[in-house]
């Protein structure tokens, strides 16, 4: 496992070298809505990242976002991968985005990358070696309350009851008195800025297995947990996530679970 990380690292920053070089130049496609968007980088990425992992494993699989969606998630050996995560920033020039790639056996990650083209920060893990920024190891936050926590959290495109549950669950944490909220934009970046210790948790009530499956695996590896939405650990099989340092994820994913509610103060509508 320790030379698939190896060889994986330079194909994601290679992907990563290549989408920057279109940023502010790459067209730019409607996927469902105006707010559902794909570039000319995904699609190039996507494609480079195909050919060249496929080549790391033998008869492996790949599912990703962009034309590669089919795969079982508890295929033999497959590749989960976003060869643009953040879309959205990368379009509009924030810089913002990342590759993210995960290896897993029969629904288990073994390994996974992330990788900050505009910083140039590669995380990466593989299985019980711990997790890394650059050649740097990595752990989550030692901050235990929710008071001292900066939680970080996504908006899936539905603008409808995801949108009003995830509202919900930012003036729930606002009134639990949580340090900050943070809407970044990436969801892989954002699990891994966790692993680092910079966000203490994160949550986002609809994703897909490429938005974290390396992600994921990188924060357990730096010491965090990874929770579905009701903050049952499900791996690959999450259909979103609770996630954090551990220390703060009892209290997290009472604030912010699954539930069926109306606004607790509609003064609080946005």
């Amino acid at each position: 496992m320790k030379n698939i990380i190896i060889e994986t690292i330079p194909v994601v920053k290679n992907a990563g070298k290549k989408i920057i070089d279109l940023l502010g130049n790459s067209k730019i496609q409607y996927k469902e809505s105006s707010v559902n968007l794909v570039t000319e980088a995904d699609t190039m990425a996507e494609e480079y990242l195909v050919e060249n992992l496929k080549k790391l494993v033998p008869d492996s699989l790949v599912l990703g976002e962009e034309g590669s969606s089919k795969e079982d998630r508890s295929a033999e050996k497959l590749w989960i991968i976003d060869p643009l995560d953040g879309t959205n920033n990368f379009a509009h020039t924030i810089p913002h985005f990342g590759v993210s790639v995960a290896y897993a056996e029969s629904g288990v990650v073994k390994c996974g990358v992330v990788y900050d083209p505009s910083r140039d920060e590669c995380f990466s893990a593989s299985i019980g070696n711990g997790a890394f920024l650059n050649n740097d190891p990595i752990s989550v936050s030692k901050r235990a309350t929710i008071q001292d926590s900066i939680i970080v959290t996504g908006f899936y495109y539905d603008r409808d009851n995801l949108m009003e549950r995830t509202l919900l669950s930012i003036h729930r944490l606002f009134k639990a008195n949580i340090r900050g909220i943070r809407r970044m934009g990436s969801a892989a970046l954002d699990i891994c800025w966790v692993a680092s210790g910079r966000f203490e948790g994160y949550f986002e009530y609809q994703l897909s297995p490429w938005d974290f499956a390396a992600g994921a695996f990188i924060l357990t590896e730096a010491g965090g947990v990874f929770g579905d939405v009701d903050g049952v650990e499900r791996g690959v099989f999450s259909r979103g996530t609770i996630c954090s340092n551990g220390l703060i994820q009892n209290a997290l994913v009472e604030l912010v679970k699954e539930r069926d509610e109306k606004w607790e103060d509609r003064s609080c509508q946005v």
